[in-house]
């Protein structure tokens, strides 16, 4: 019979390693030119679940012609697990339980394999807040993407200023400076 000090400290080892990070590895078949810079590492994949949010909007140039306008996304962020980690909203904004977050900004776009999917992304971080898990967070690429894109159908002014939500999904990865 083991002790109850094994059987604690087994039942601890158990816990911690079941907290531990998994090792983040960088996505594969992934276009070249949605490559972060060199020197940057993986260290988050996350999942996002929600919705690209999008209106019935006339064009600045032709303000008798409407299009369907993309406006943000409303997403839920887990890991693989499905342990909510975050949000992902308006900015394009990245923000984690901790309190940590990341603006991104556009670098480079790929239309992916899915015709009928948002394009892949690679973001640069434009402004990072906190000390948490997105601090110090340089490069974002969004792959795998599901659904998101604008409705088919034209909009038109008897539209005008009507929202839409398509659900999307896609995964996030990561990328800092590599220590």
């Amino acid at each position: 019979m083991r002790s109850p000090f094994i059987q604690s400290a087994a039942g601890l080892a158990a816990l911690v390693a079941g907290c531990a990070p998994a090792t983040v590895v960088a996505p594969s078949q992934i276009p070249a030119s949605l490559n972060p810079p060199a020197g940057q590492v993986v260290f988050l994949e996350t999942l996002a679940s929600g919705t690209q949010i999008y209106e019935c909007a006339a064009k600045p140039d032709q303000p008798s012609v409407y299009e369907w306008t993309f406006r943000a996304p409303e997403a839920m962020l887990t890991d693989r697990m499905g342990r909510y980690l975050g949000k992902h909203y308006a900015g394009p904004t990245w923000e984690m339980r901790d309190g940590s977050a990341v603006v991104g900004e556009v670098r480079q776009r790929d239309p992916g394999p899915d015709p009928k999917s948002i394009p892949w992304l690679l973001l640069g971080a434009k402004s990072t807040s906190g000390t948490g898990m997105l601090g110090g967070t340089a490069s974002i690429q969004r792959v795998a993407t599901v659904g998101g894109l604008a409705p088919s159908e034209p909009c038109t002014a008897a539209q005008a200023r009507q929202v839409v939500r398509v659900p999307y999904a896609a995964k996030y990865y990561f990328y800092r400076a590599a220590s």
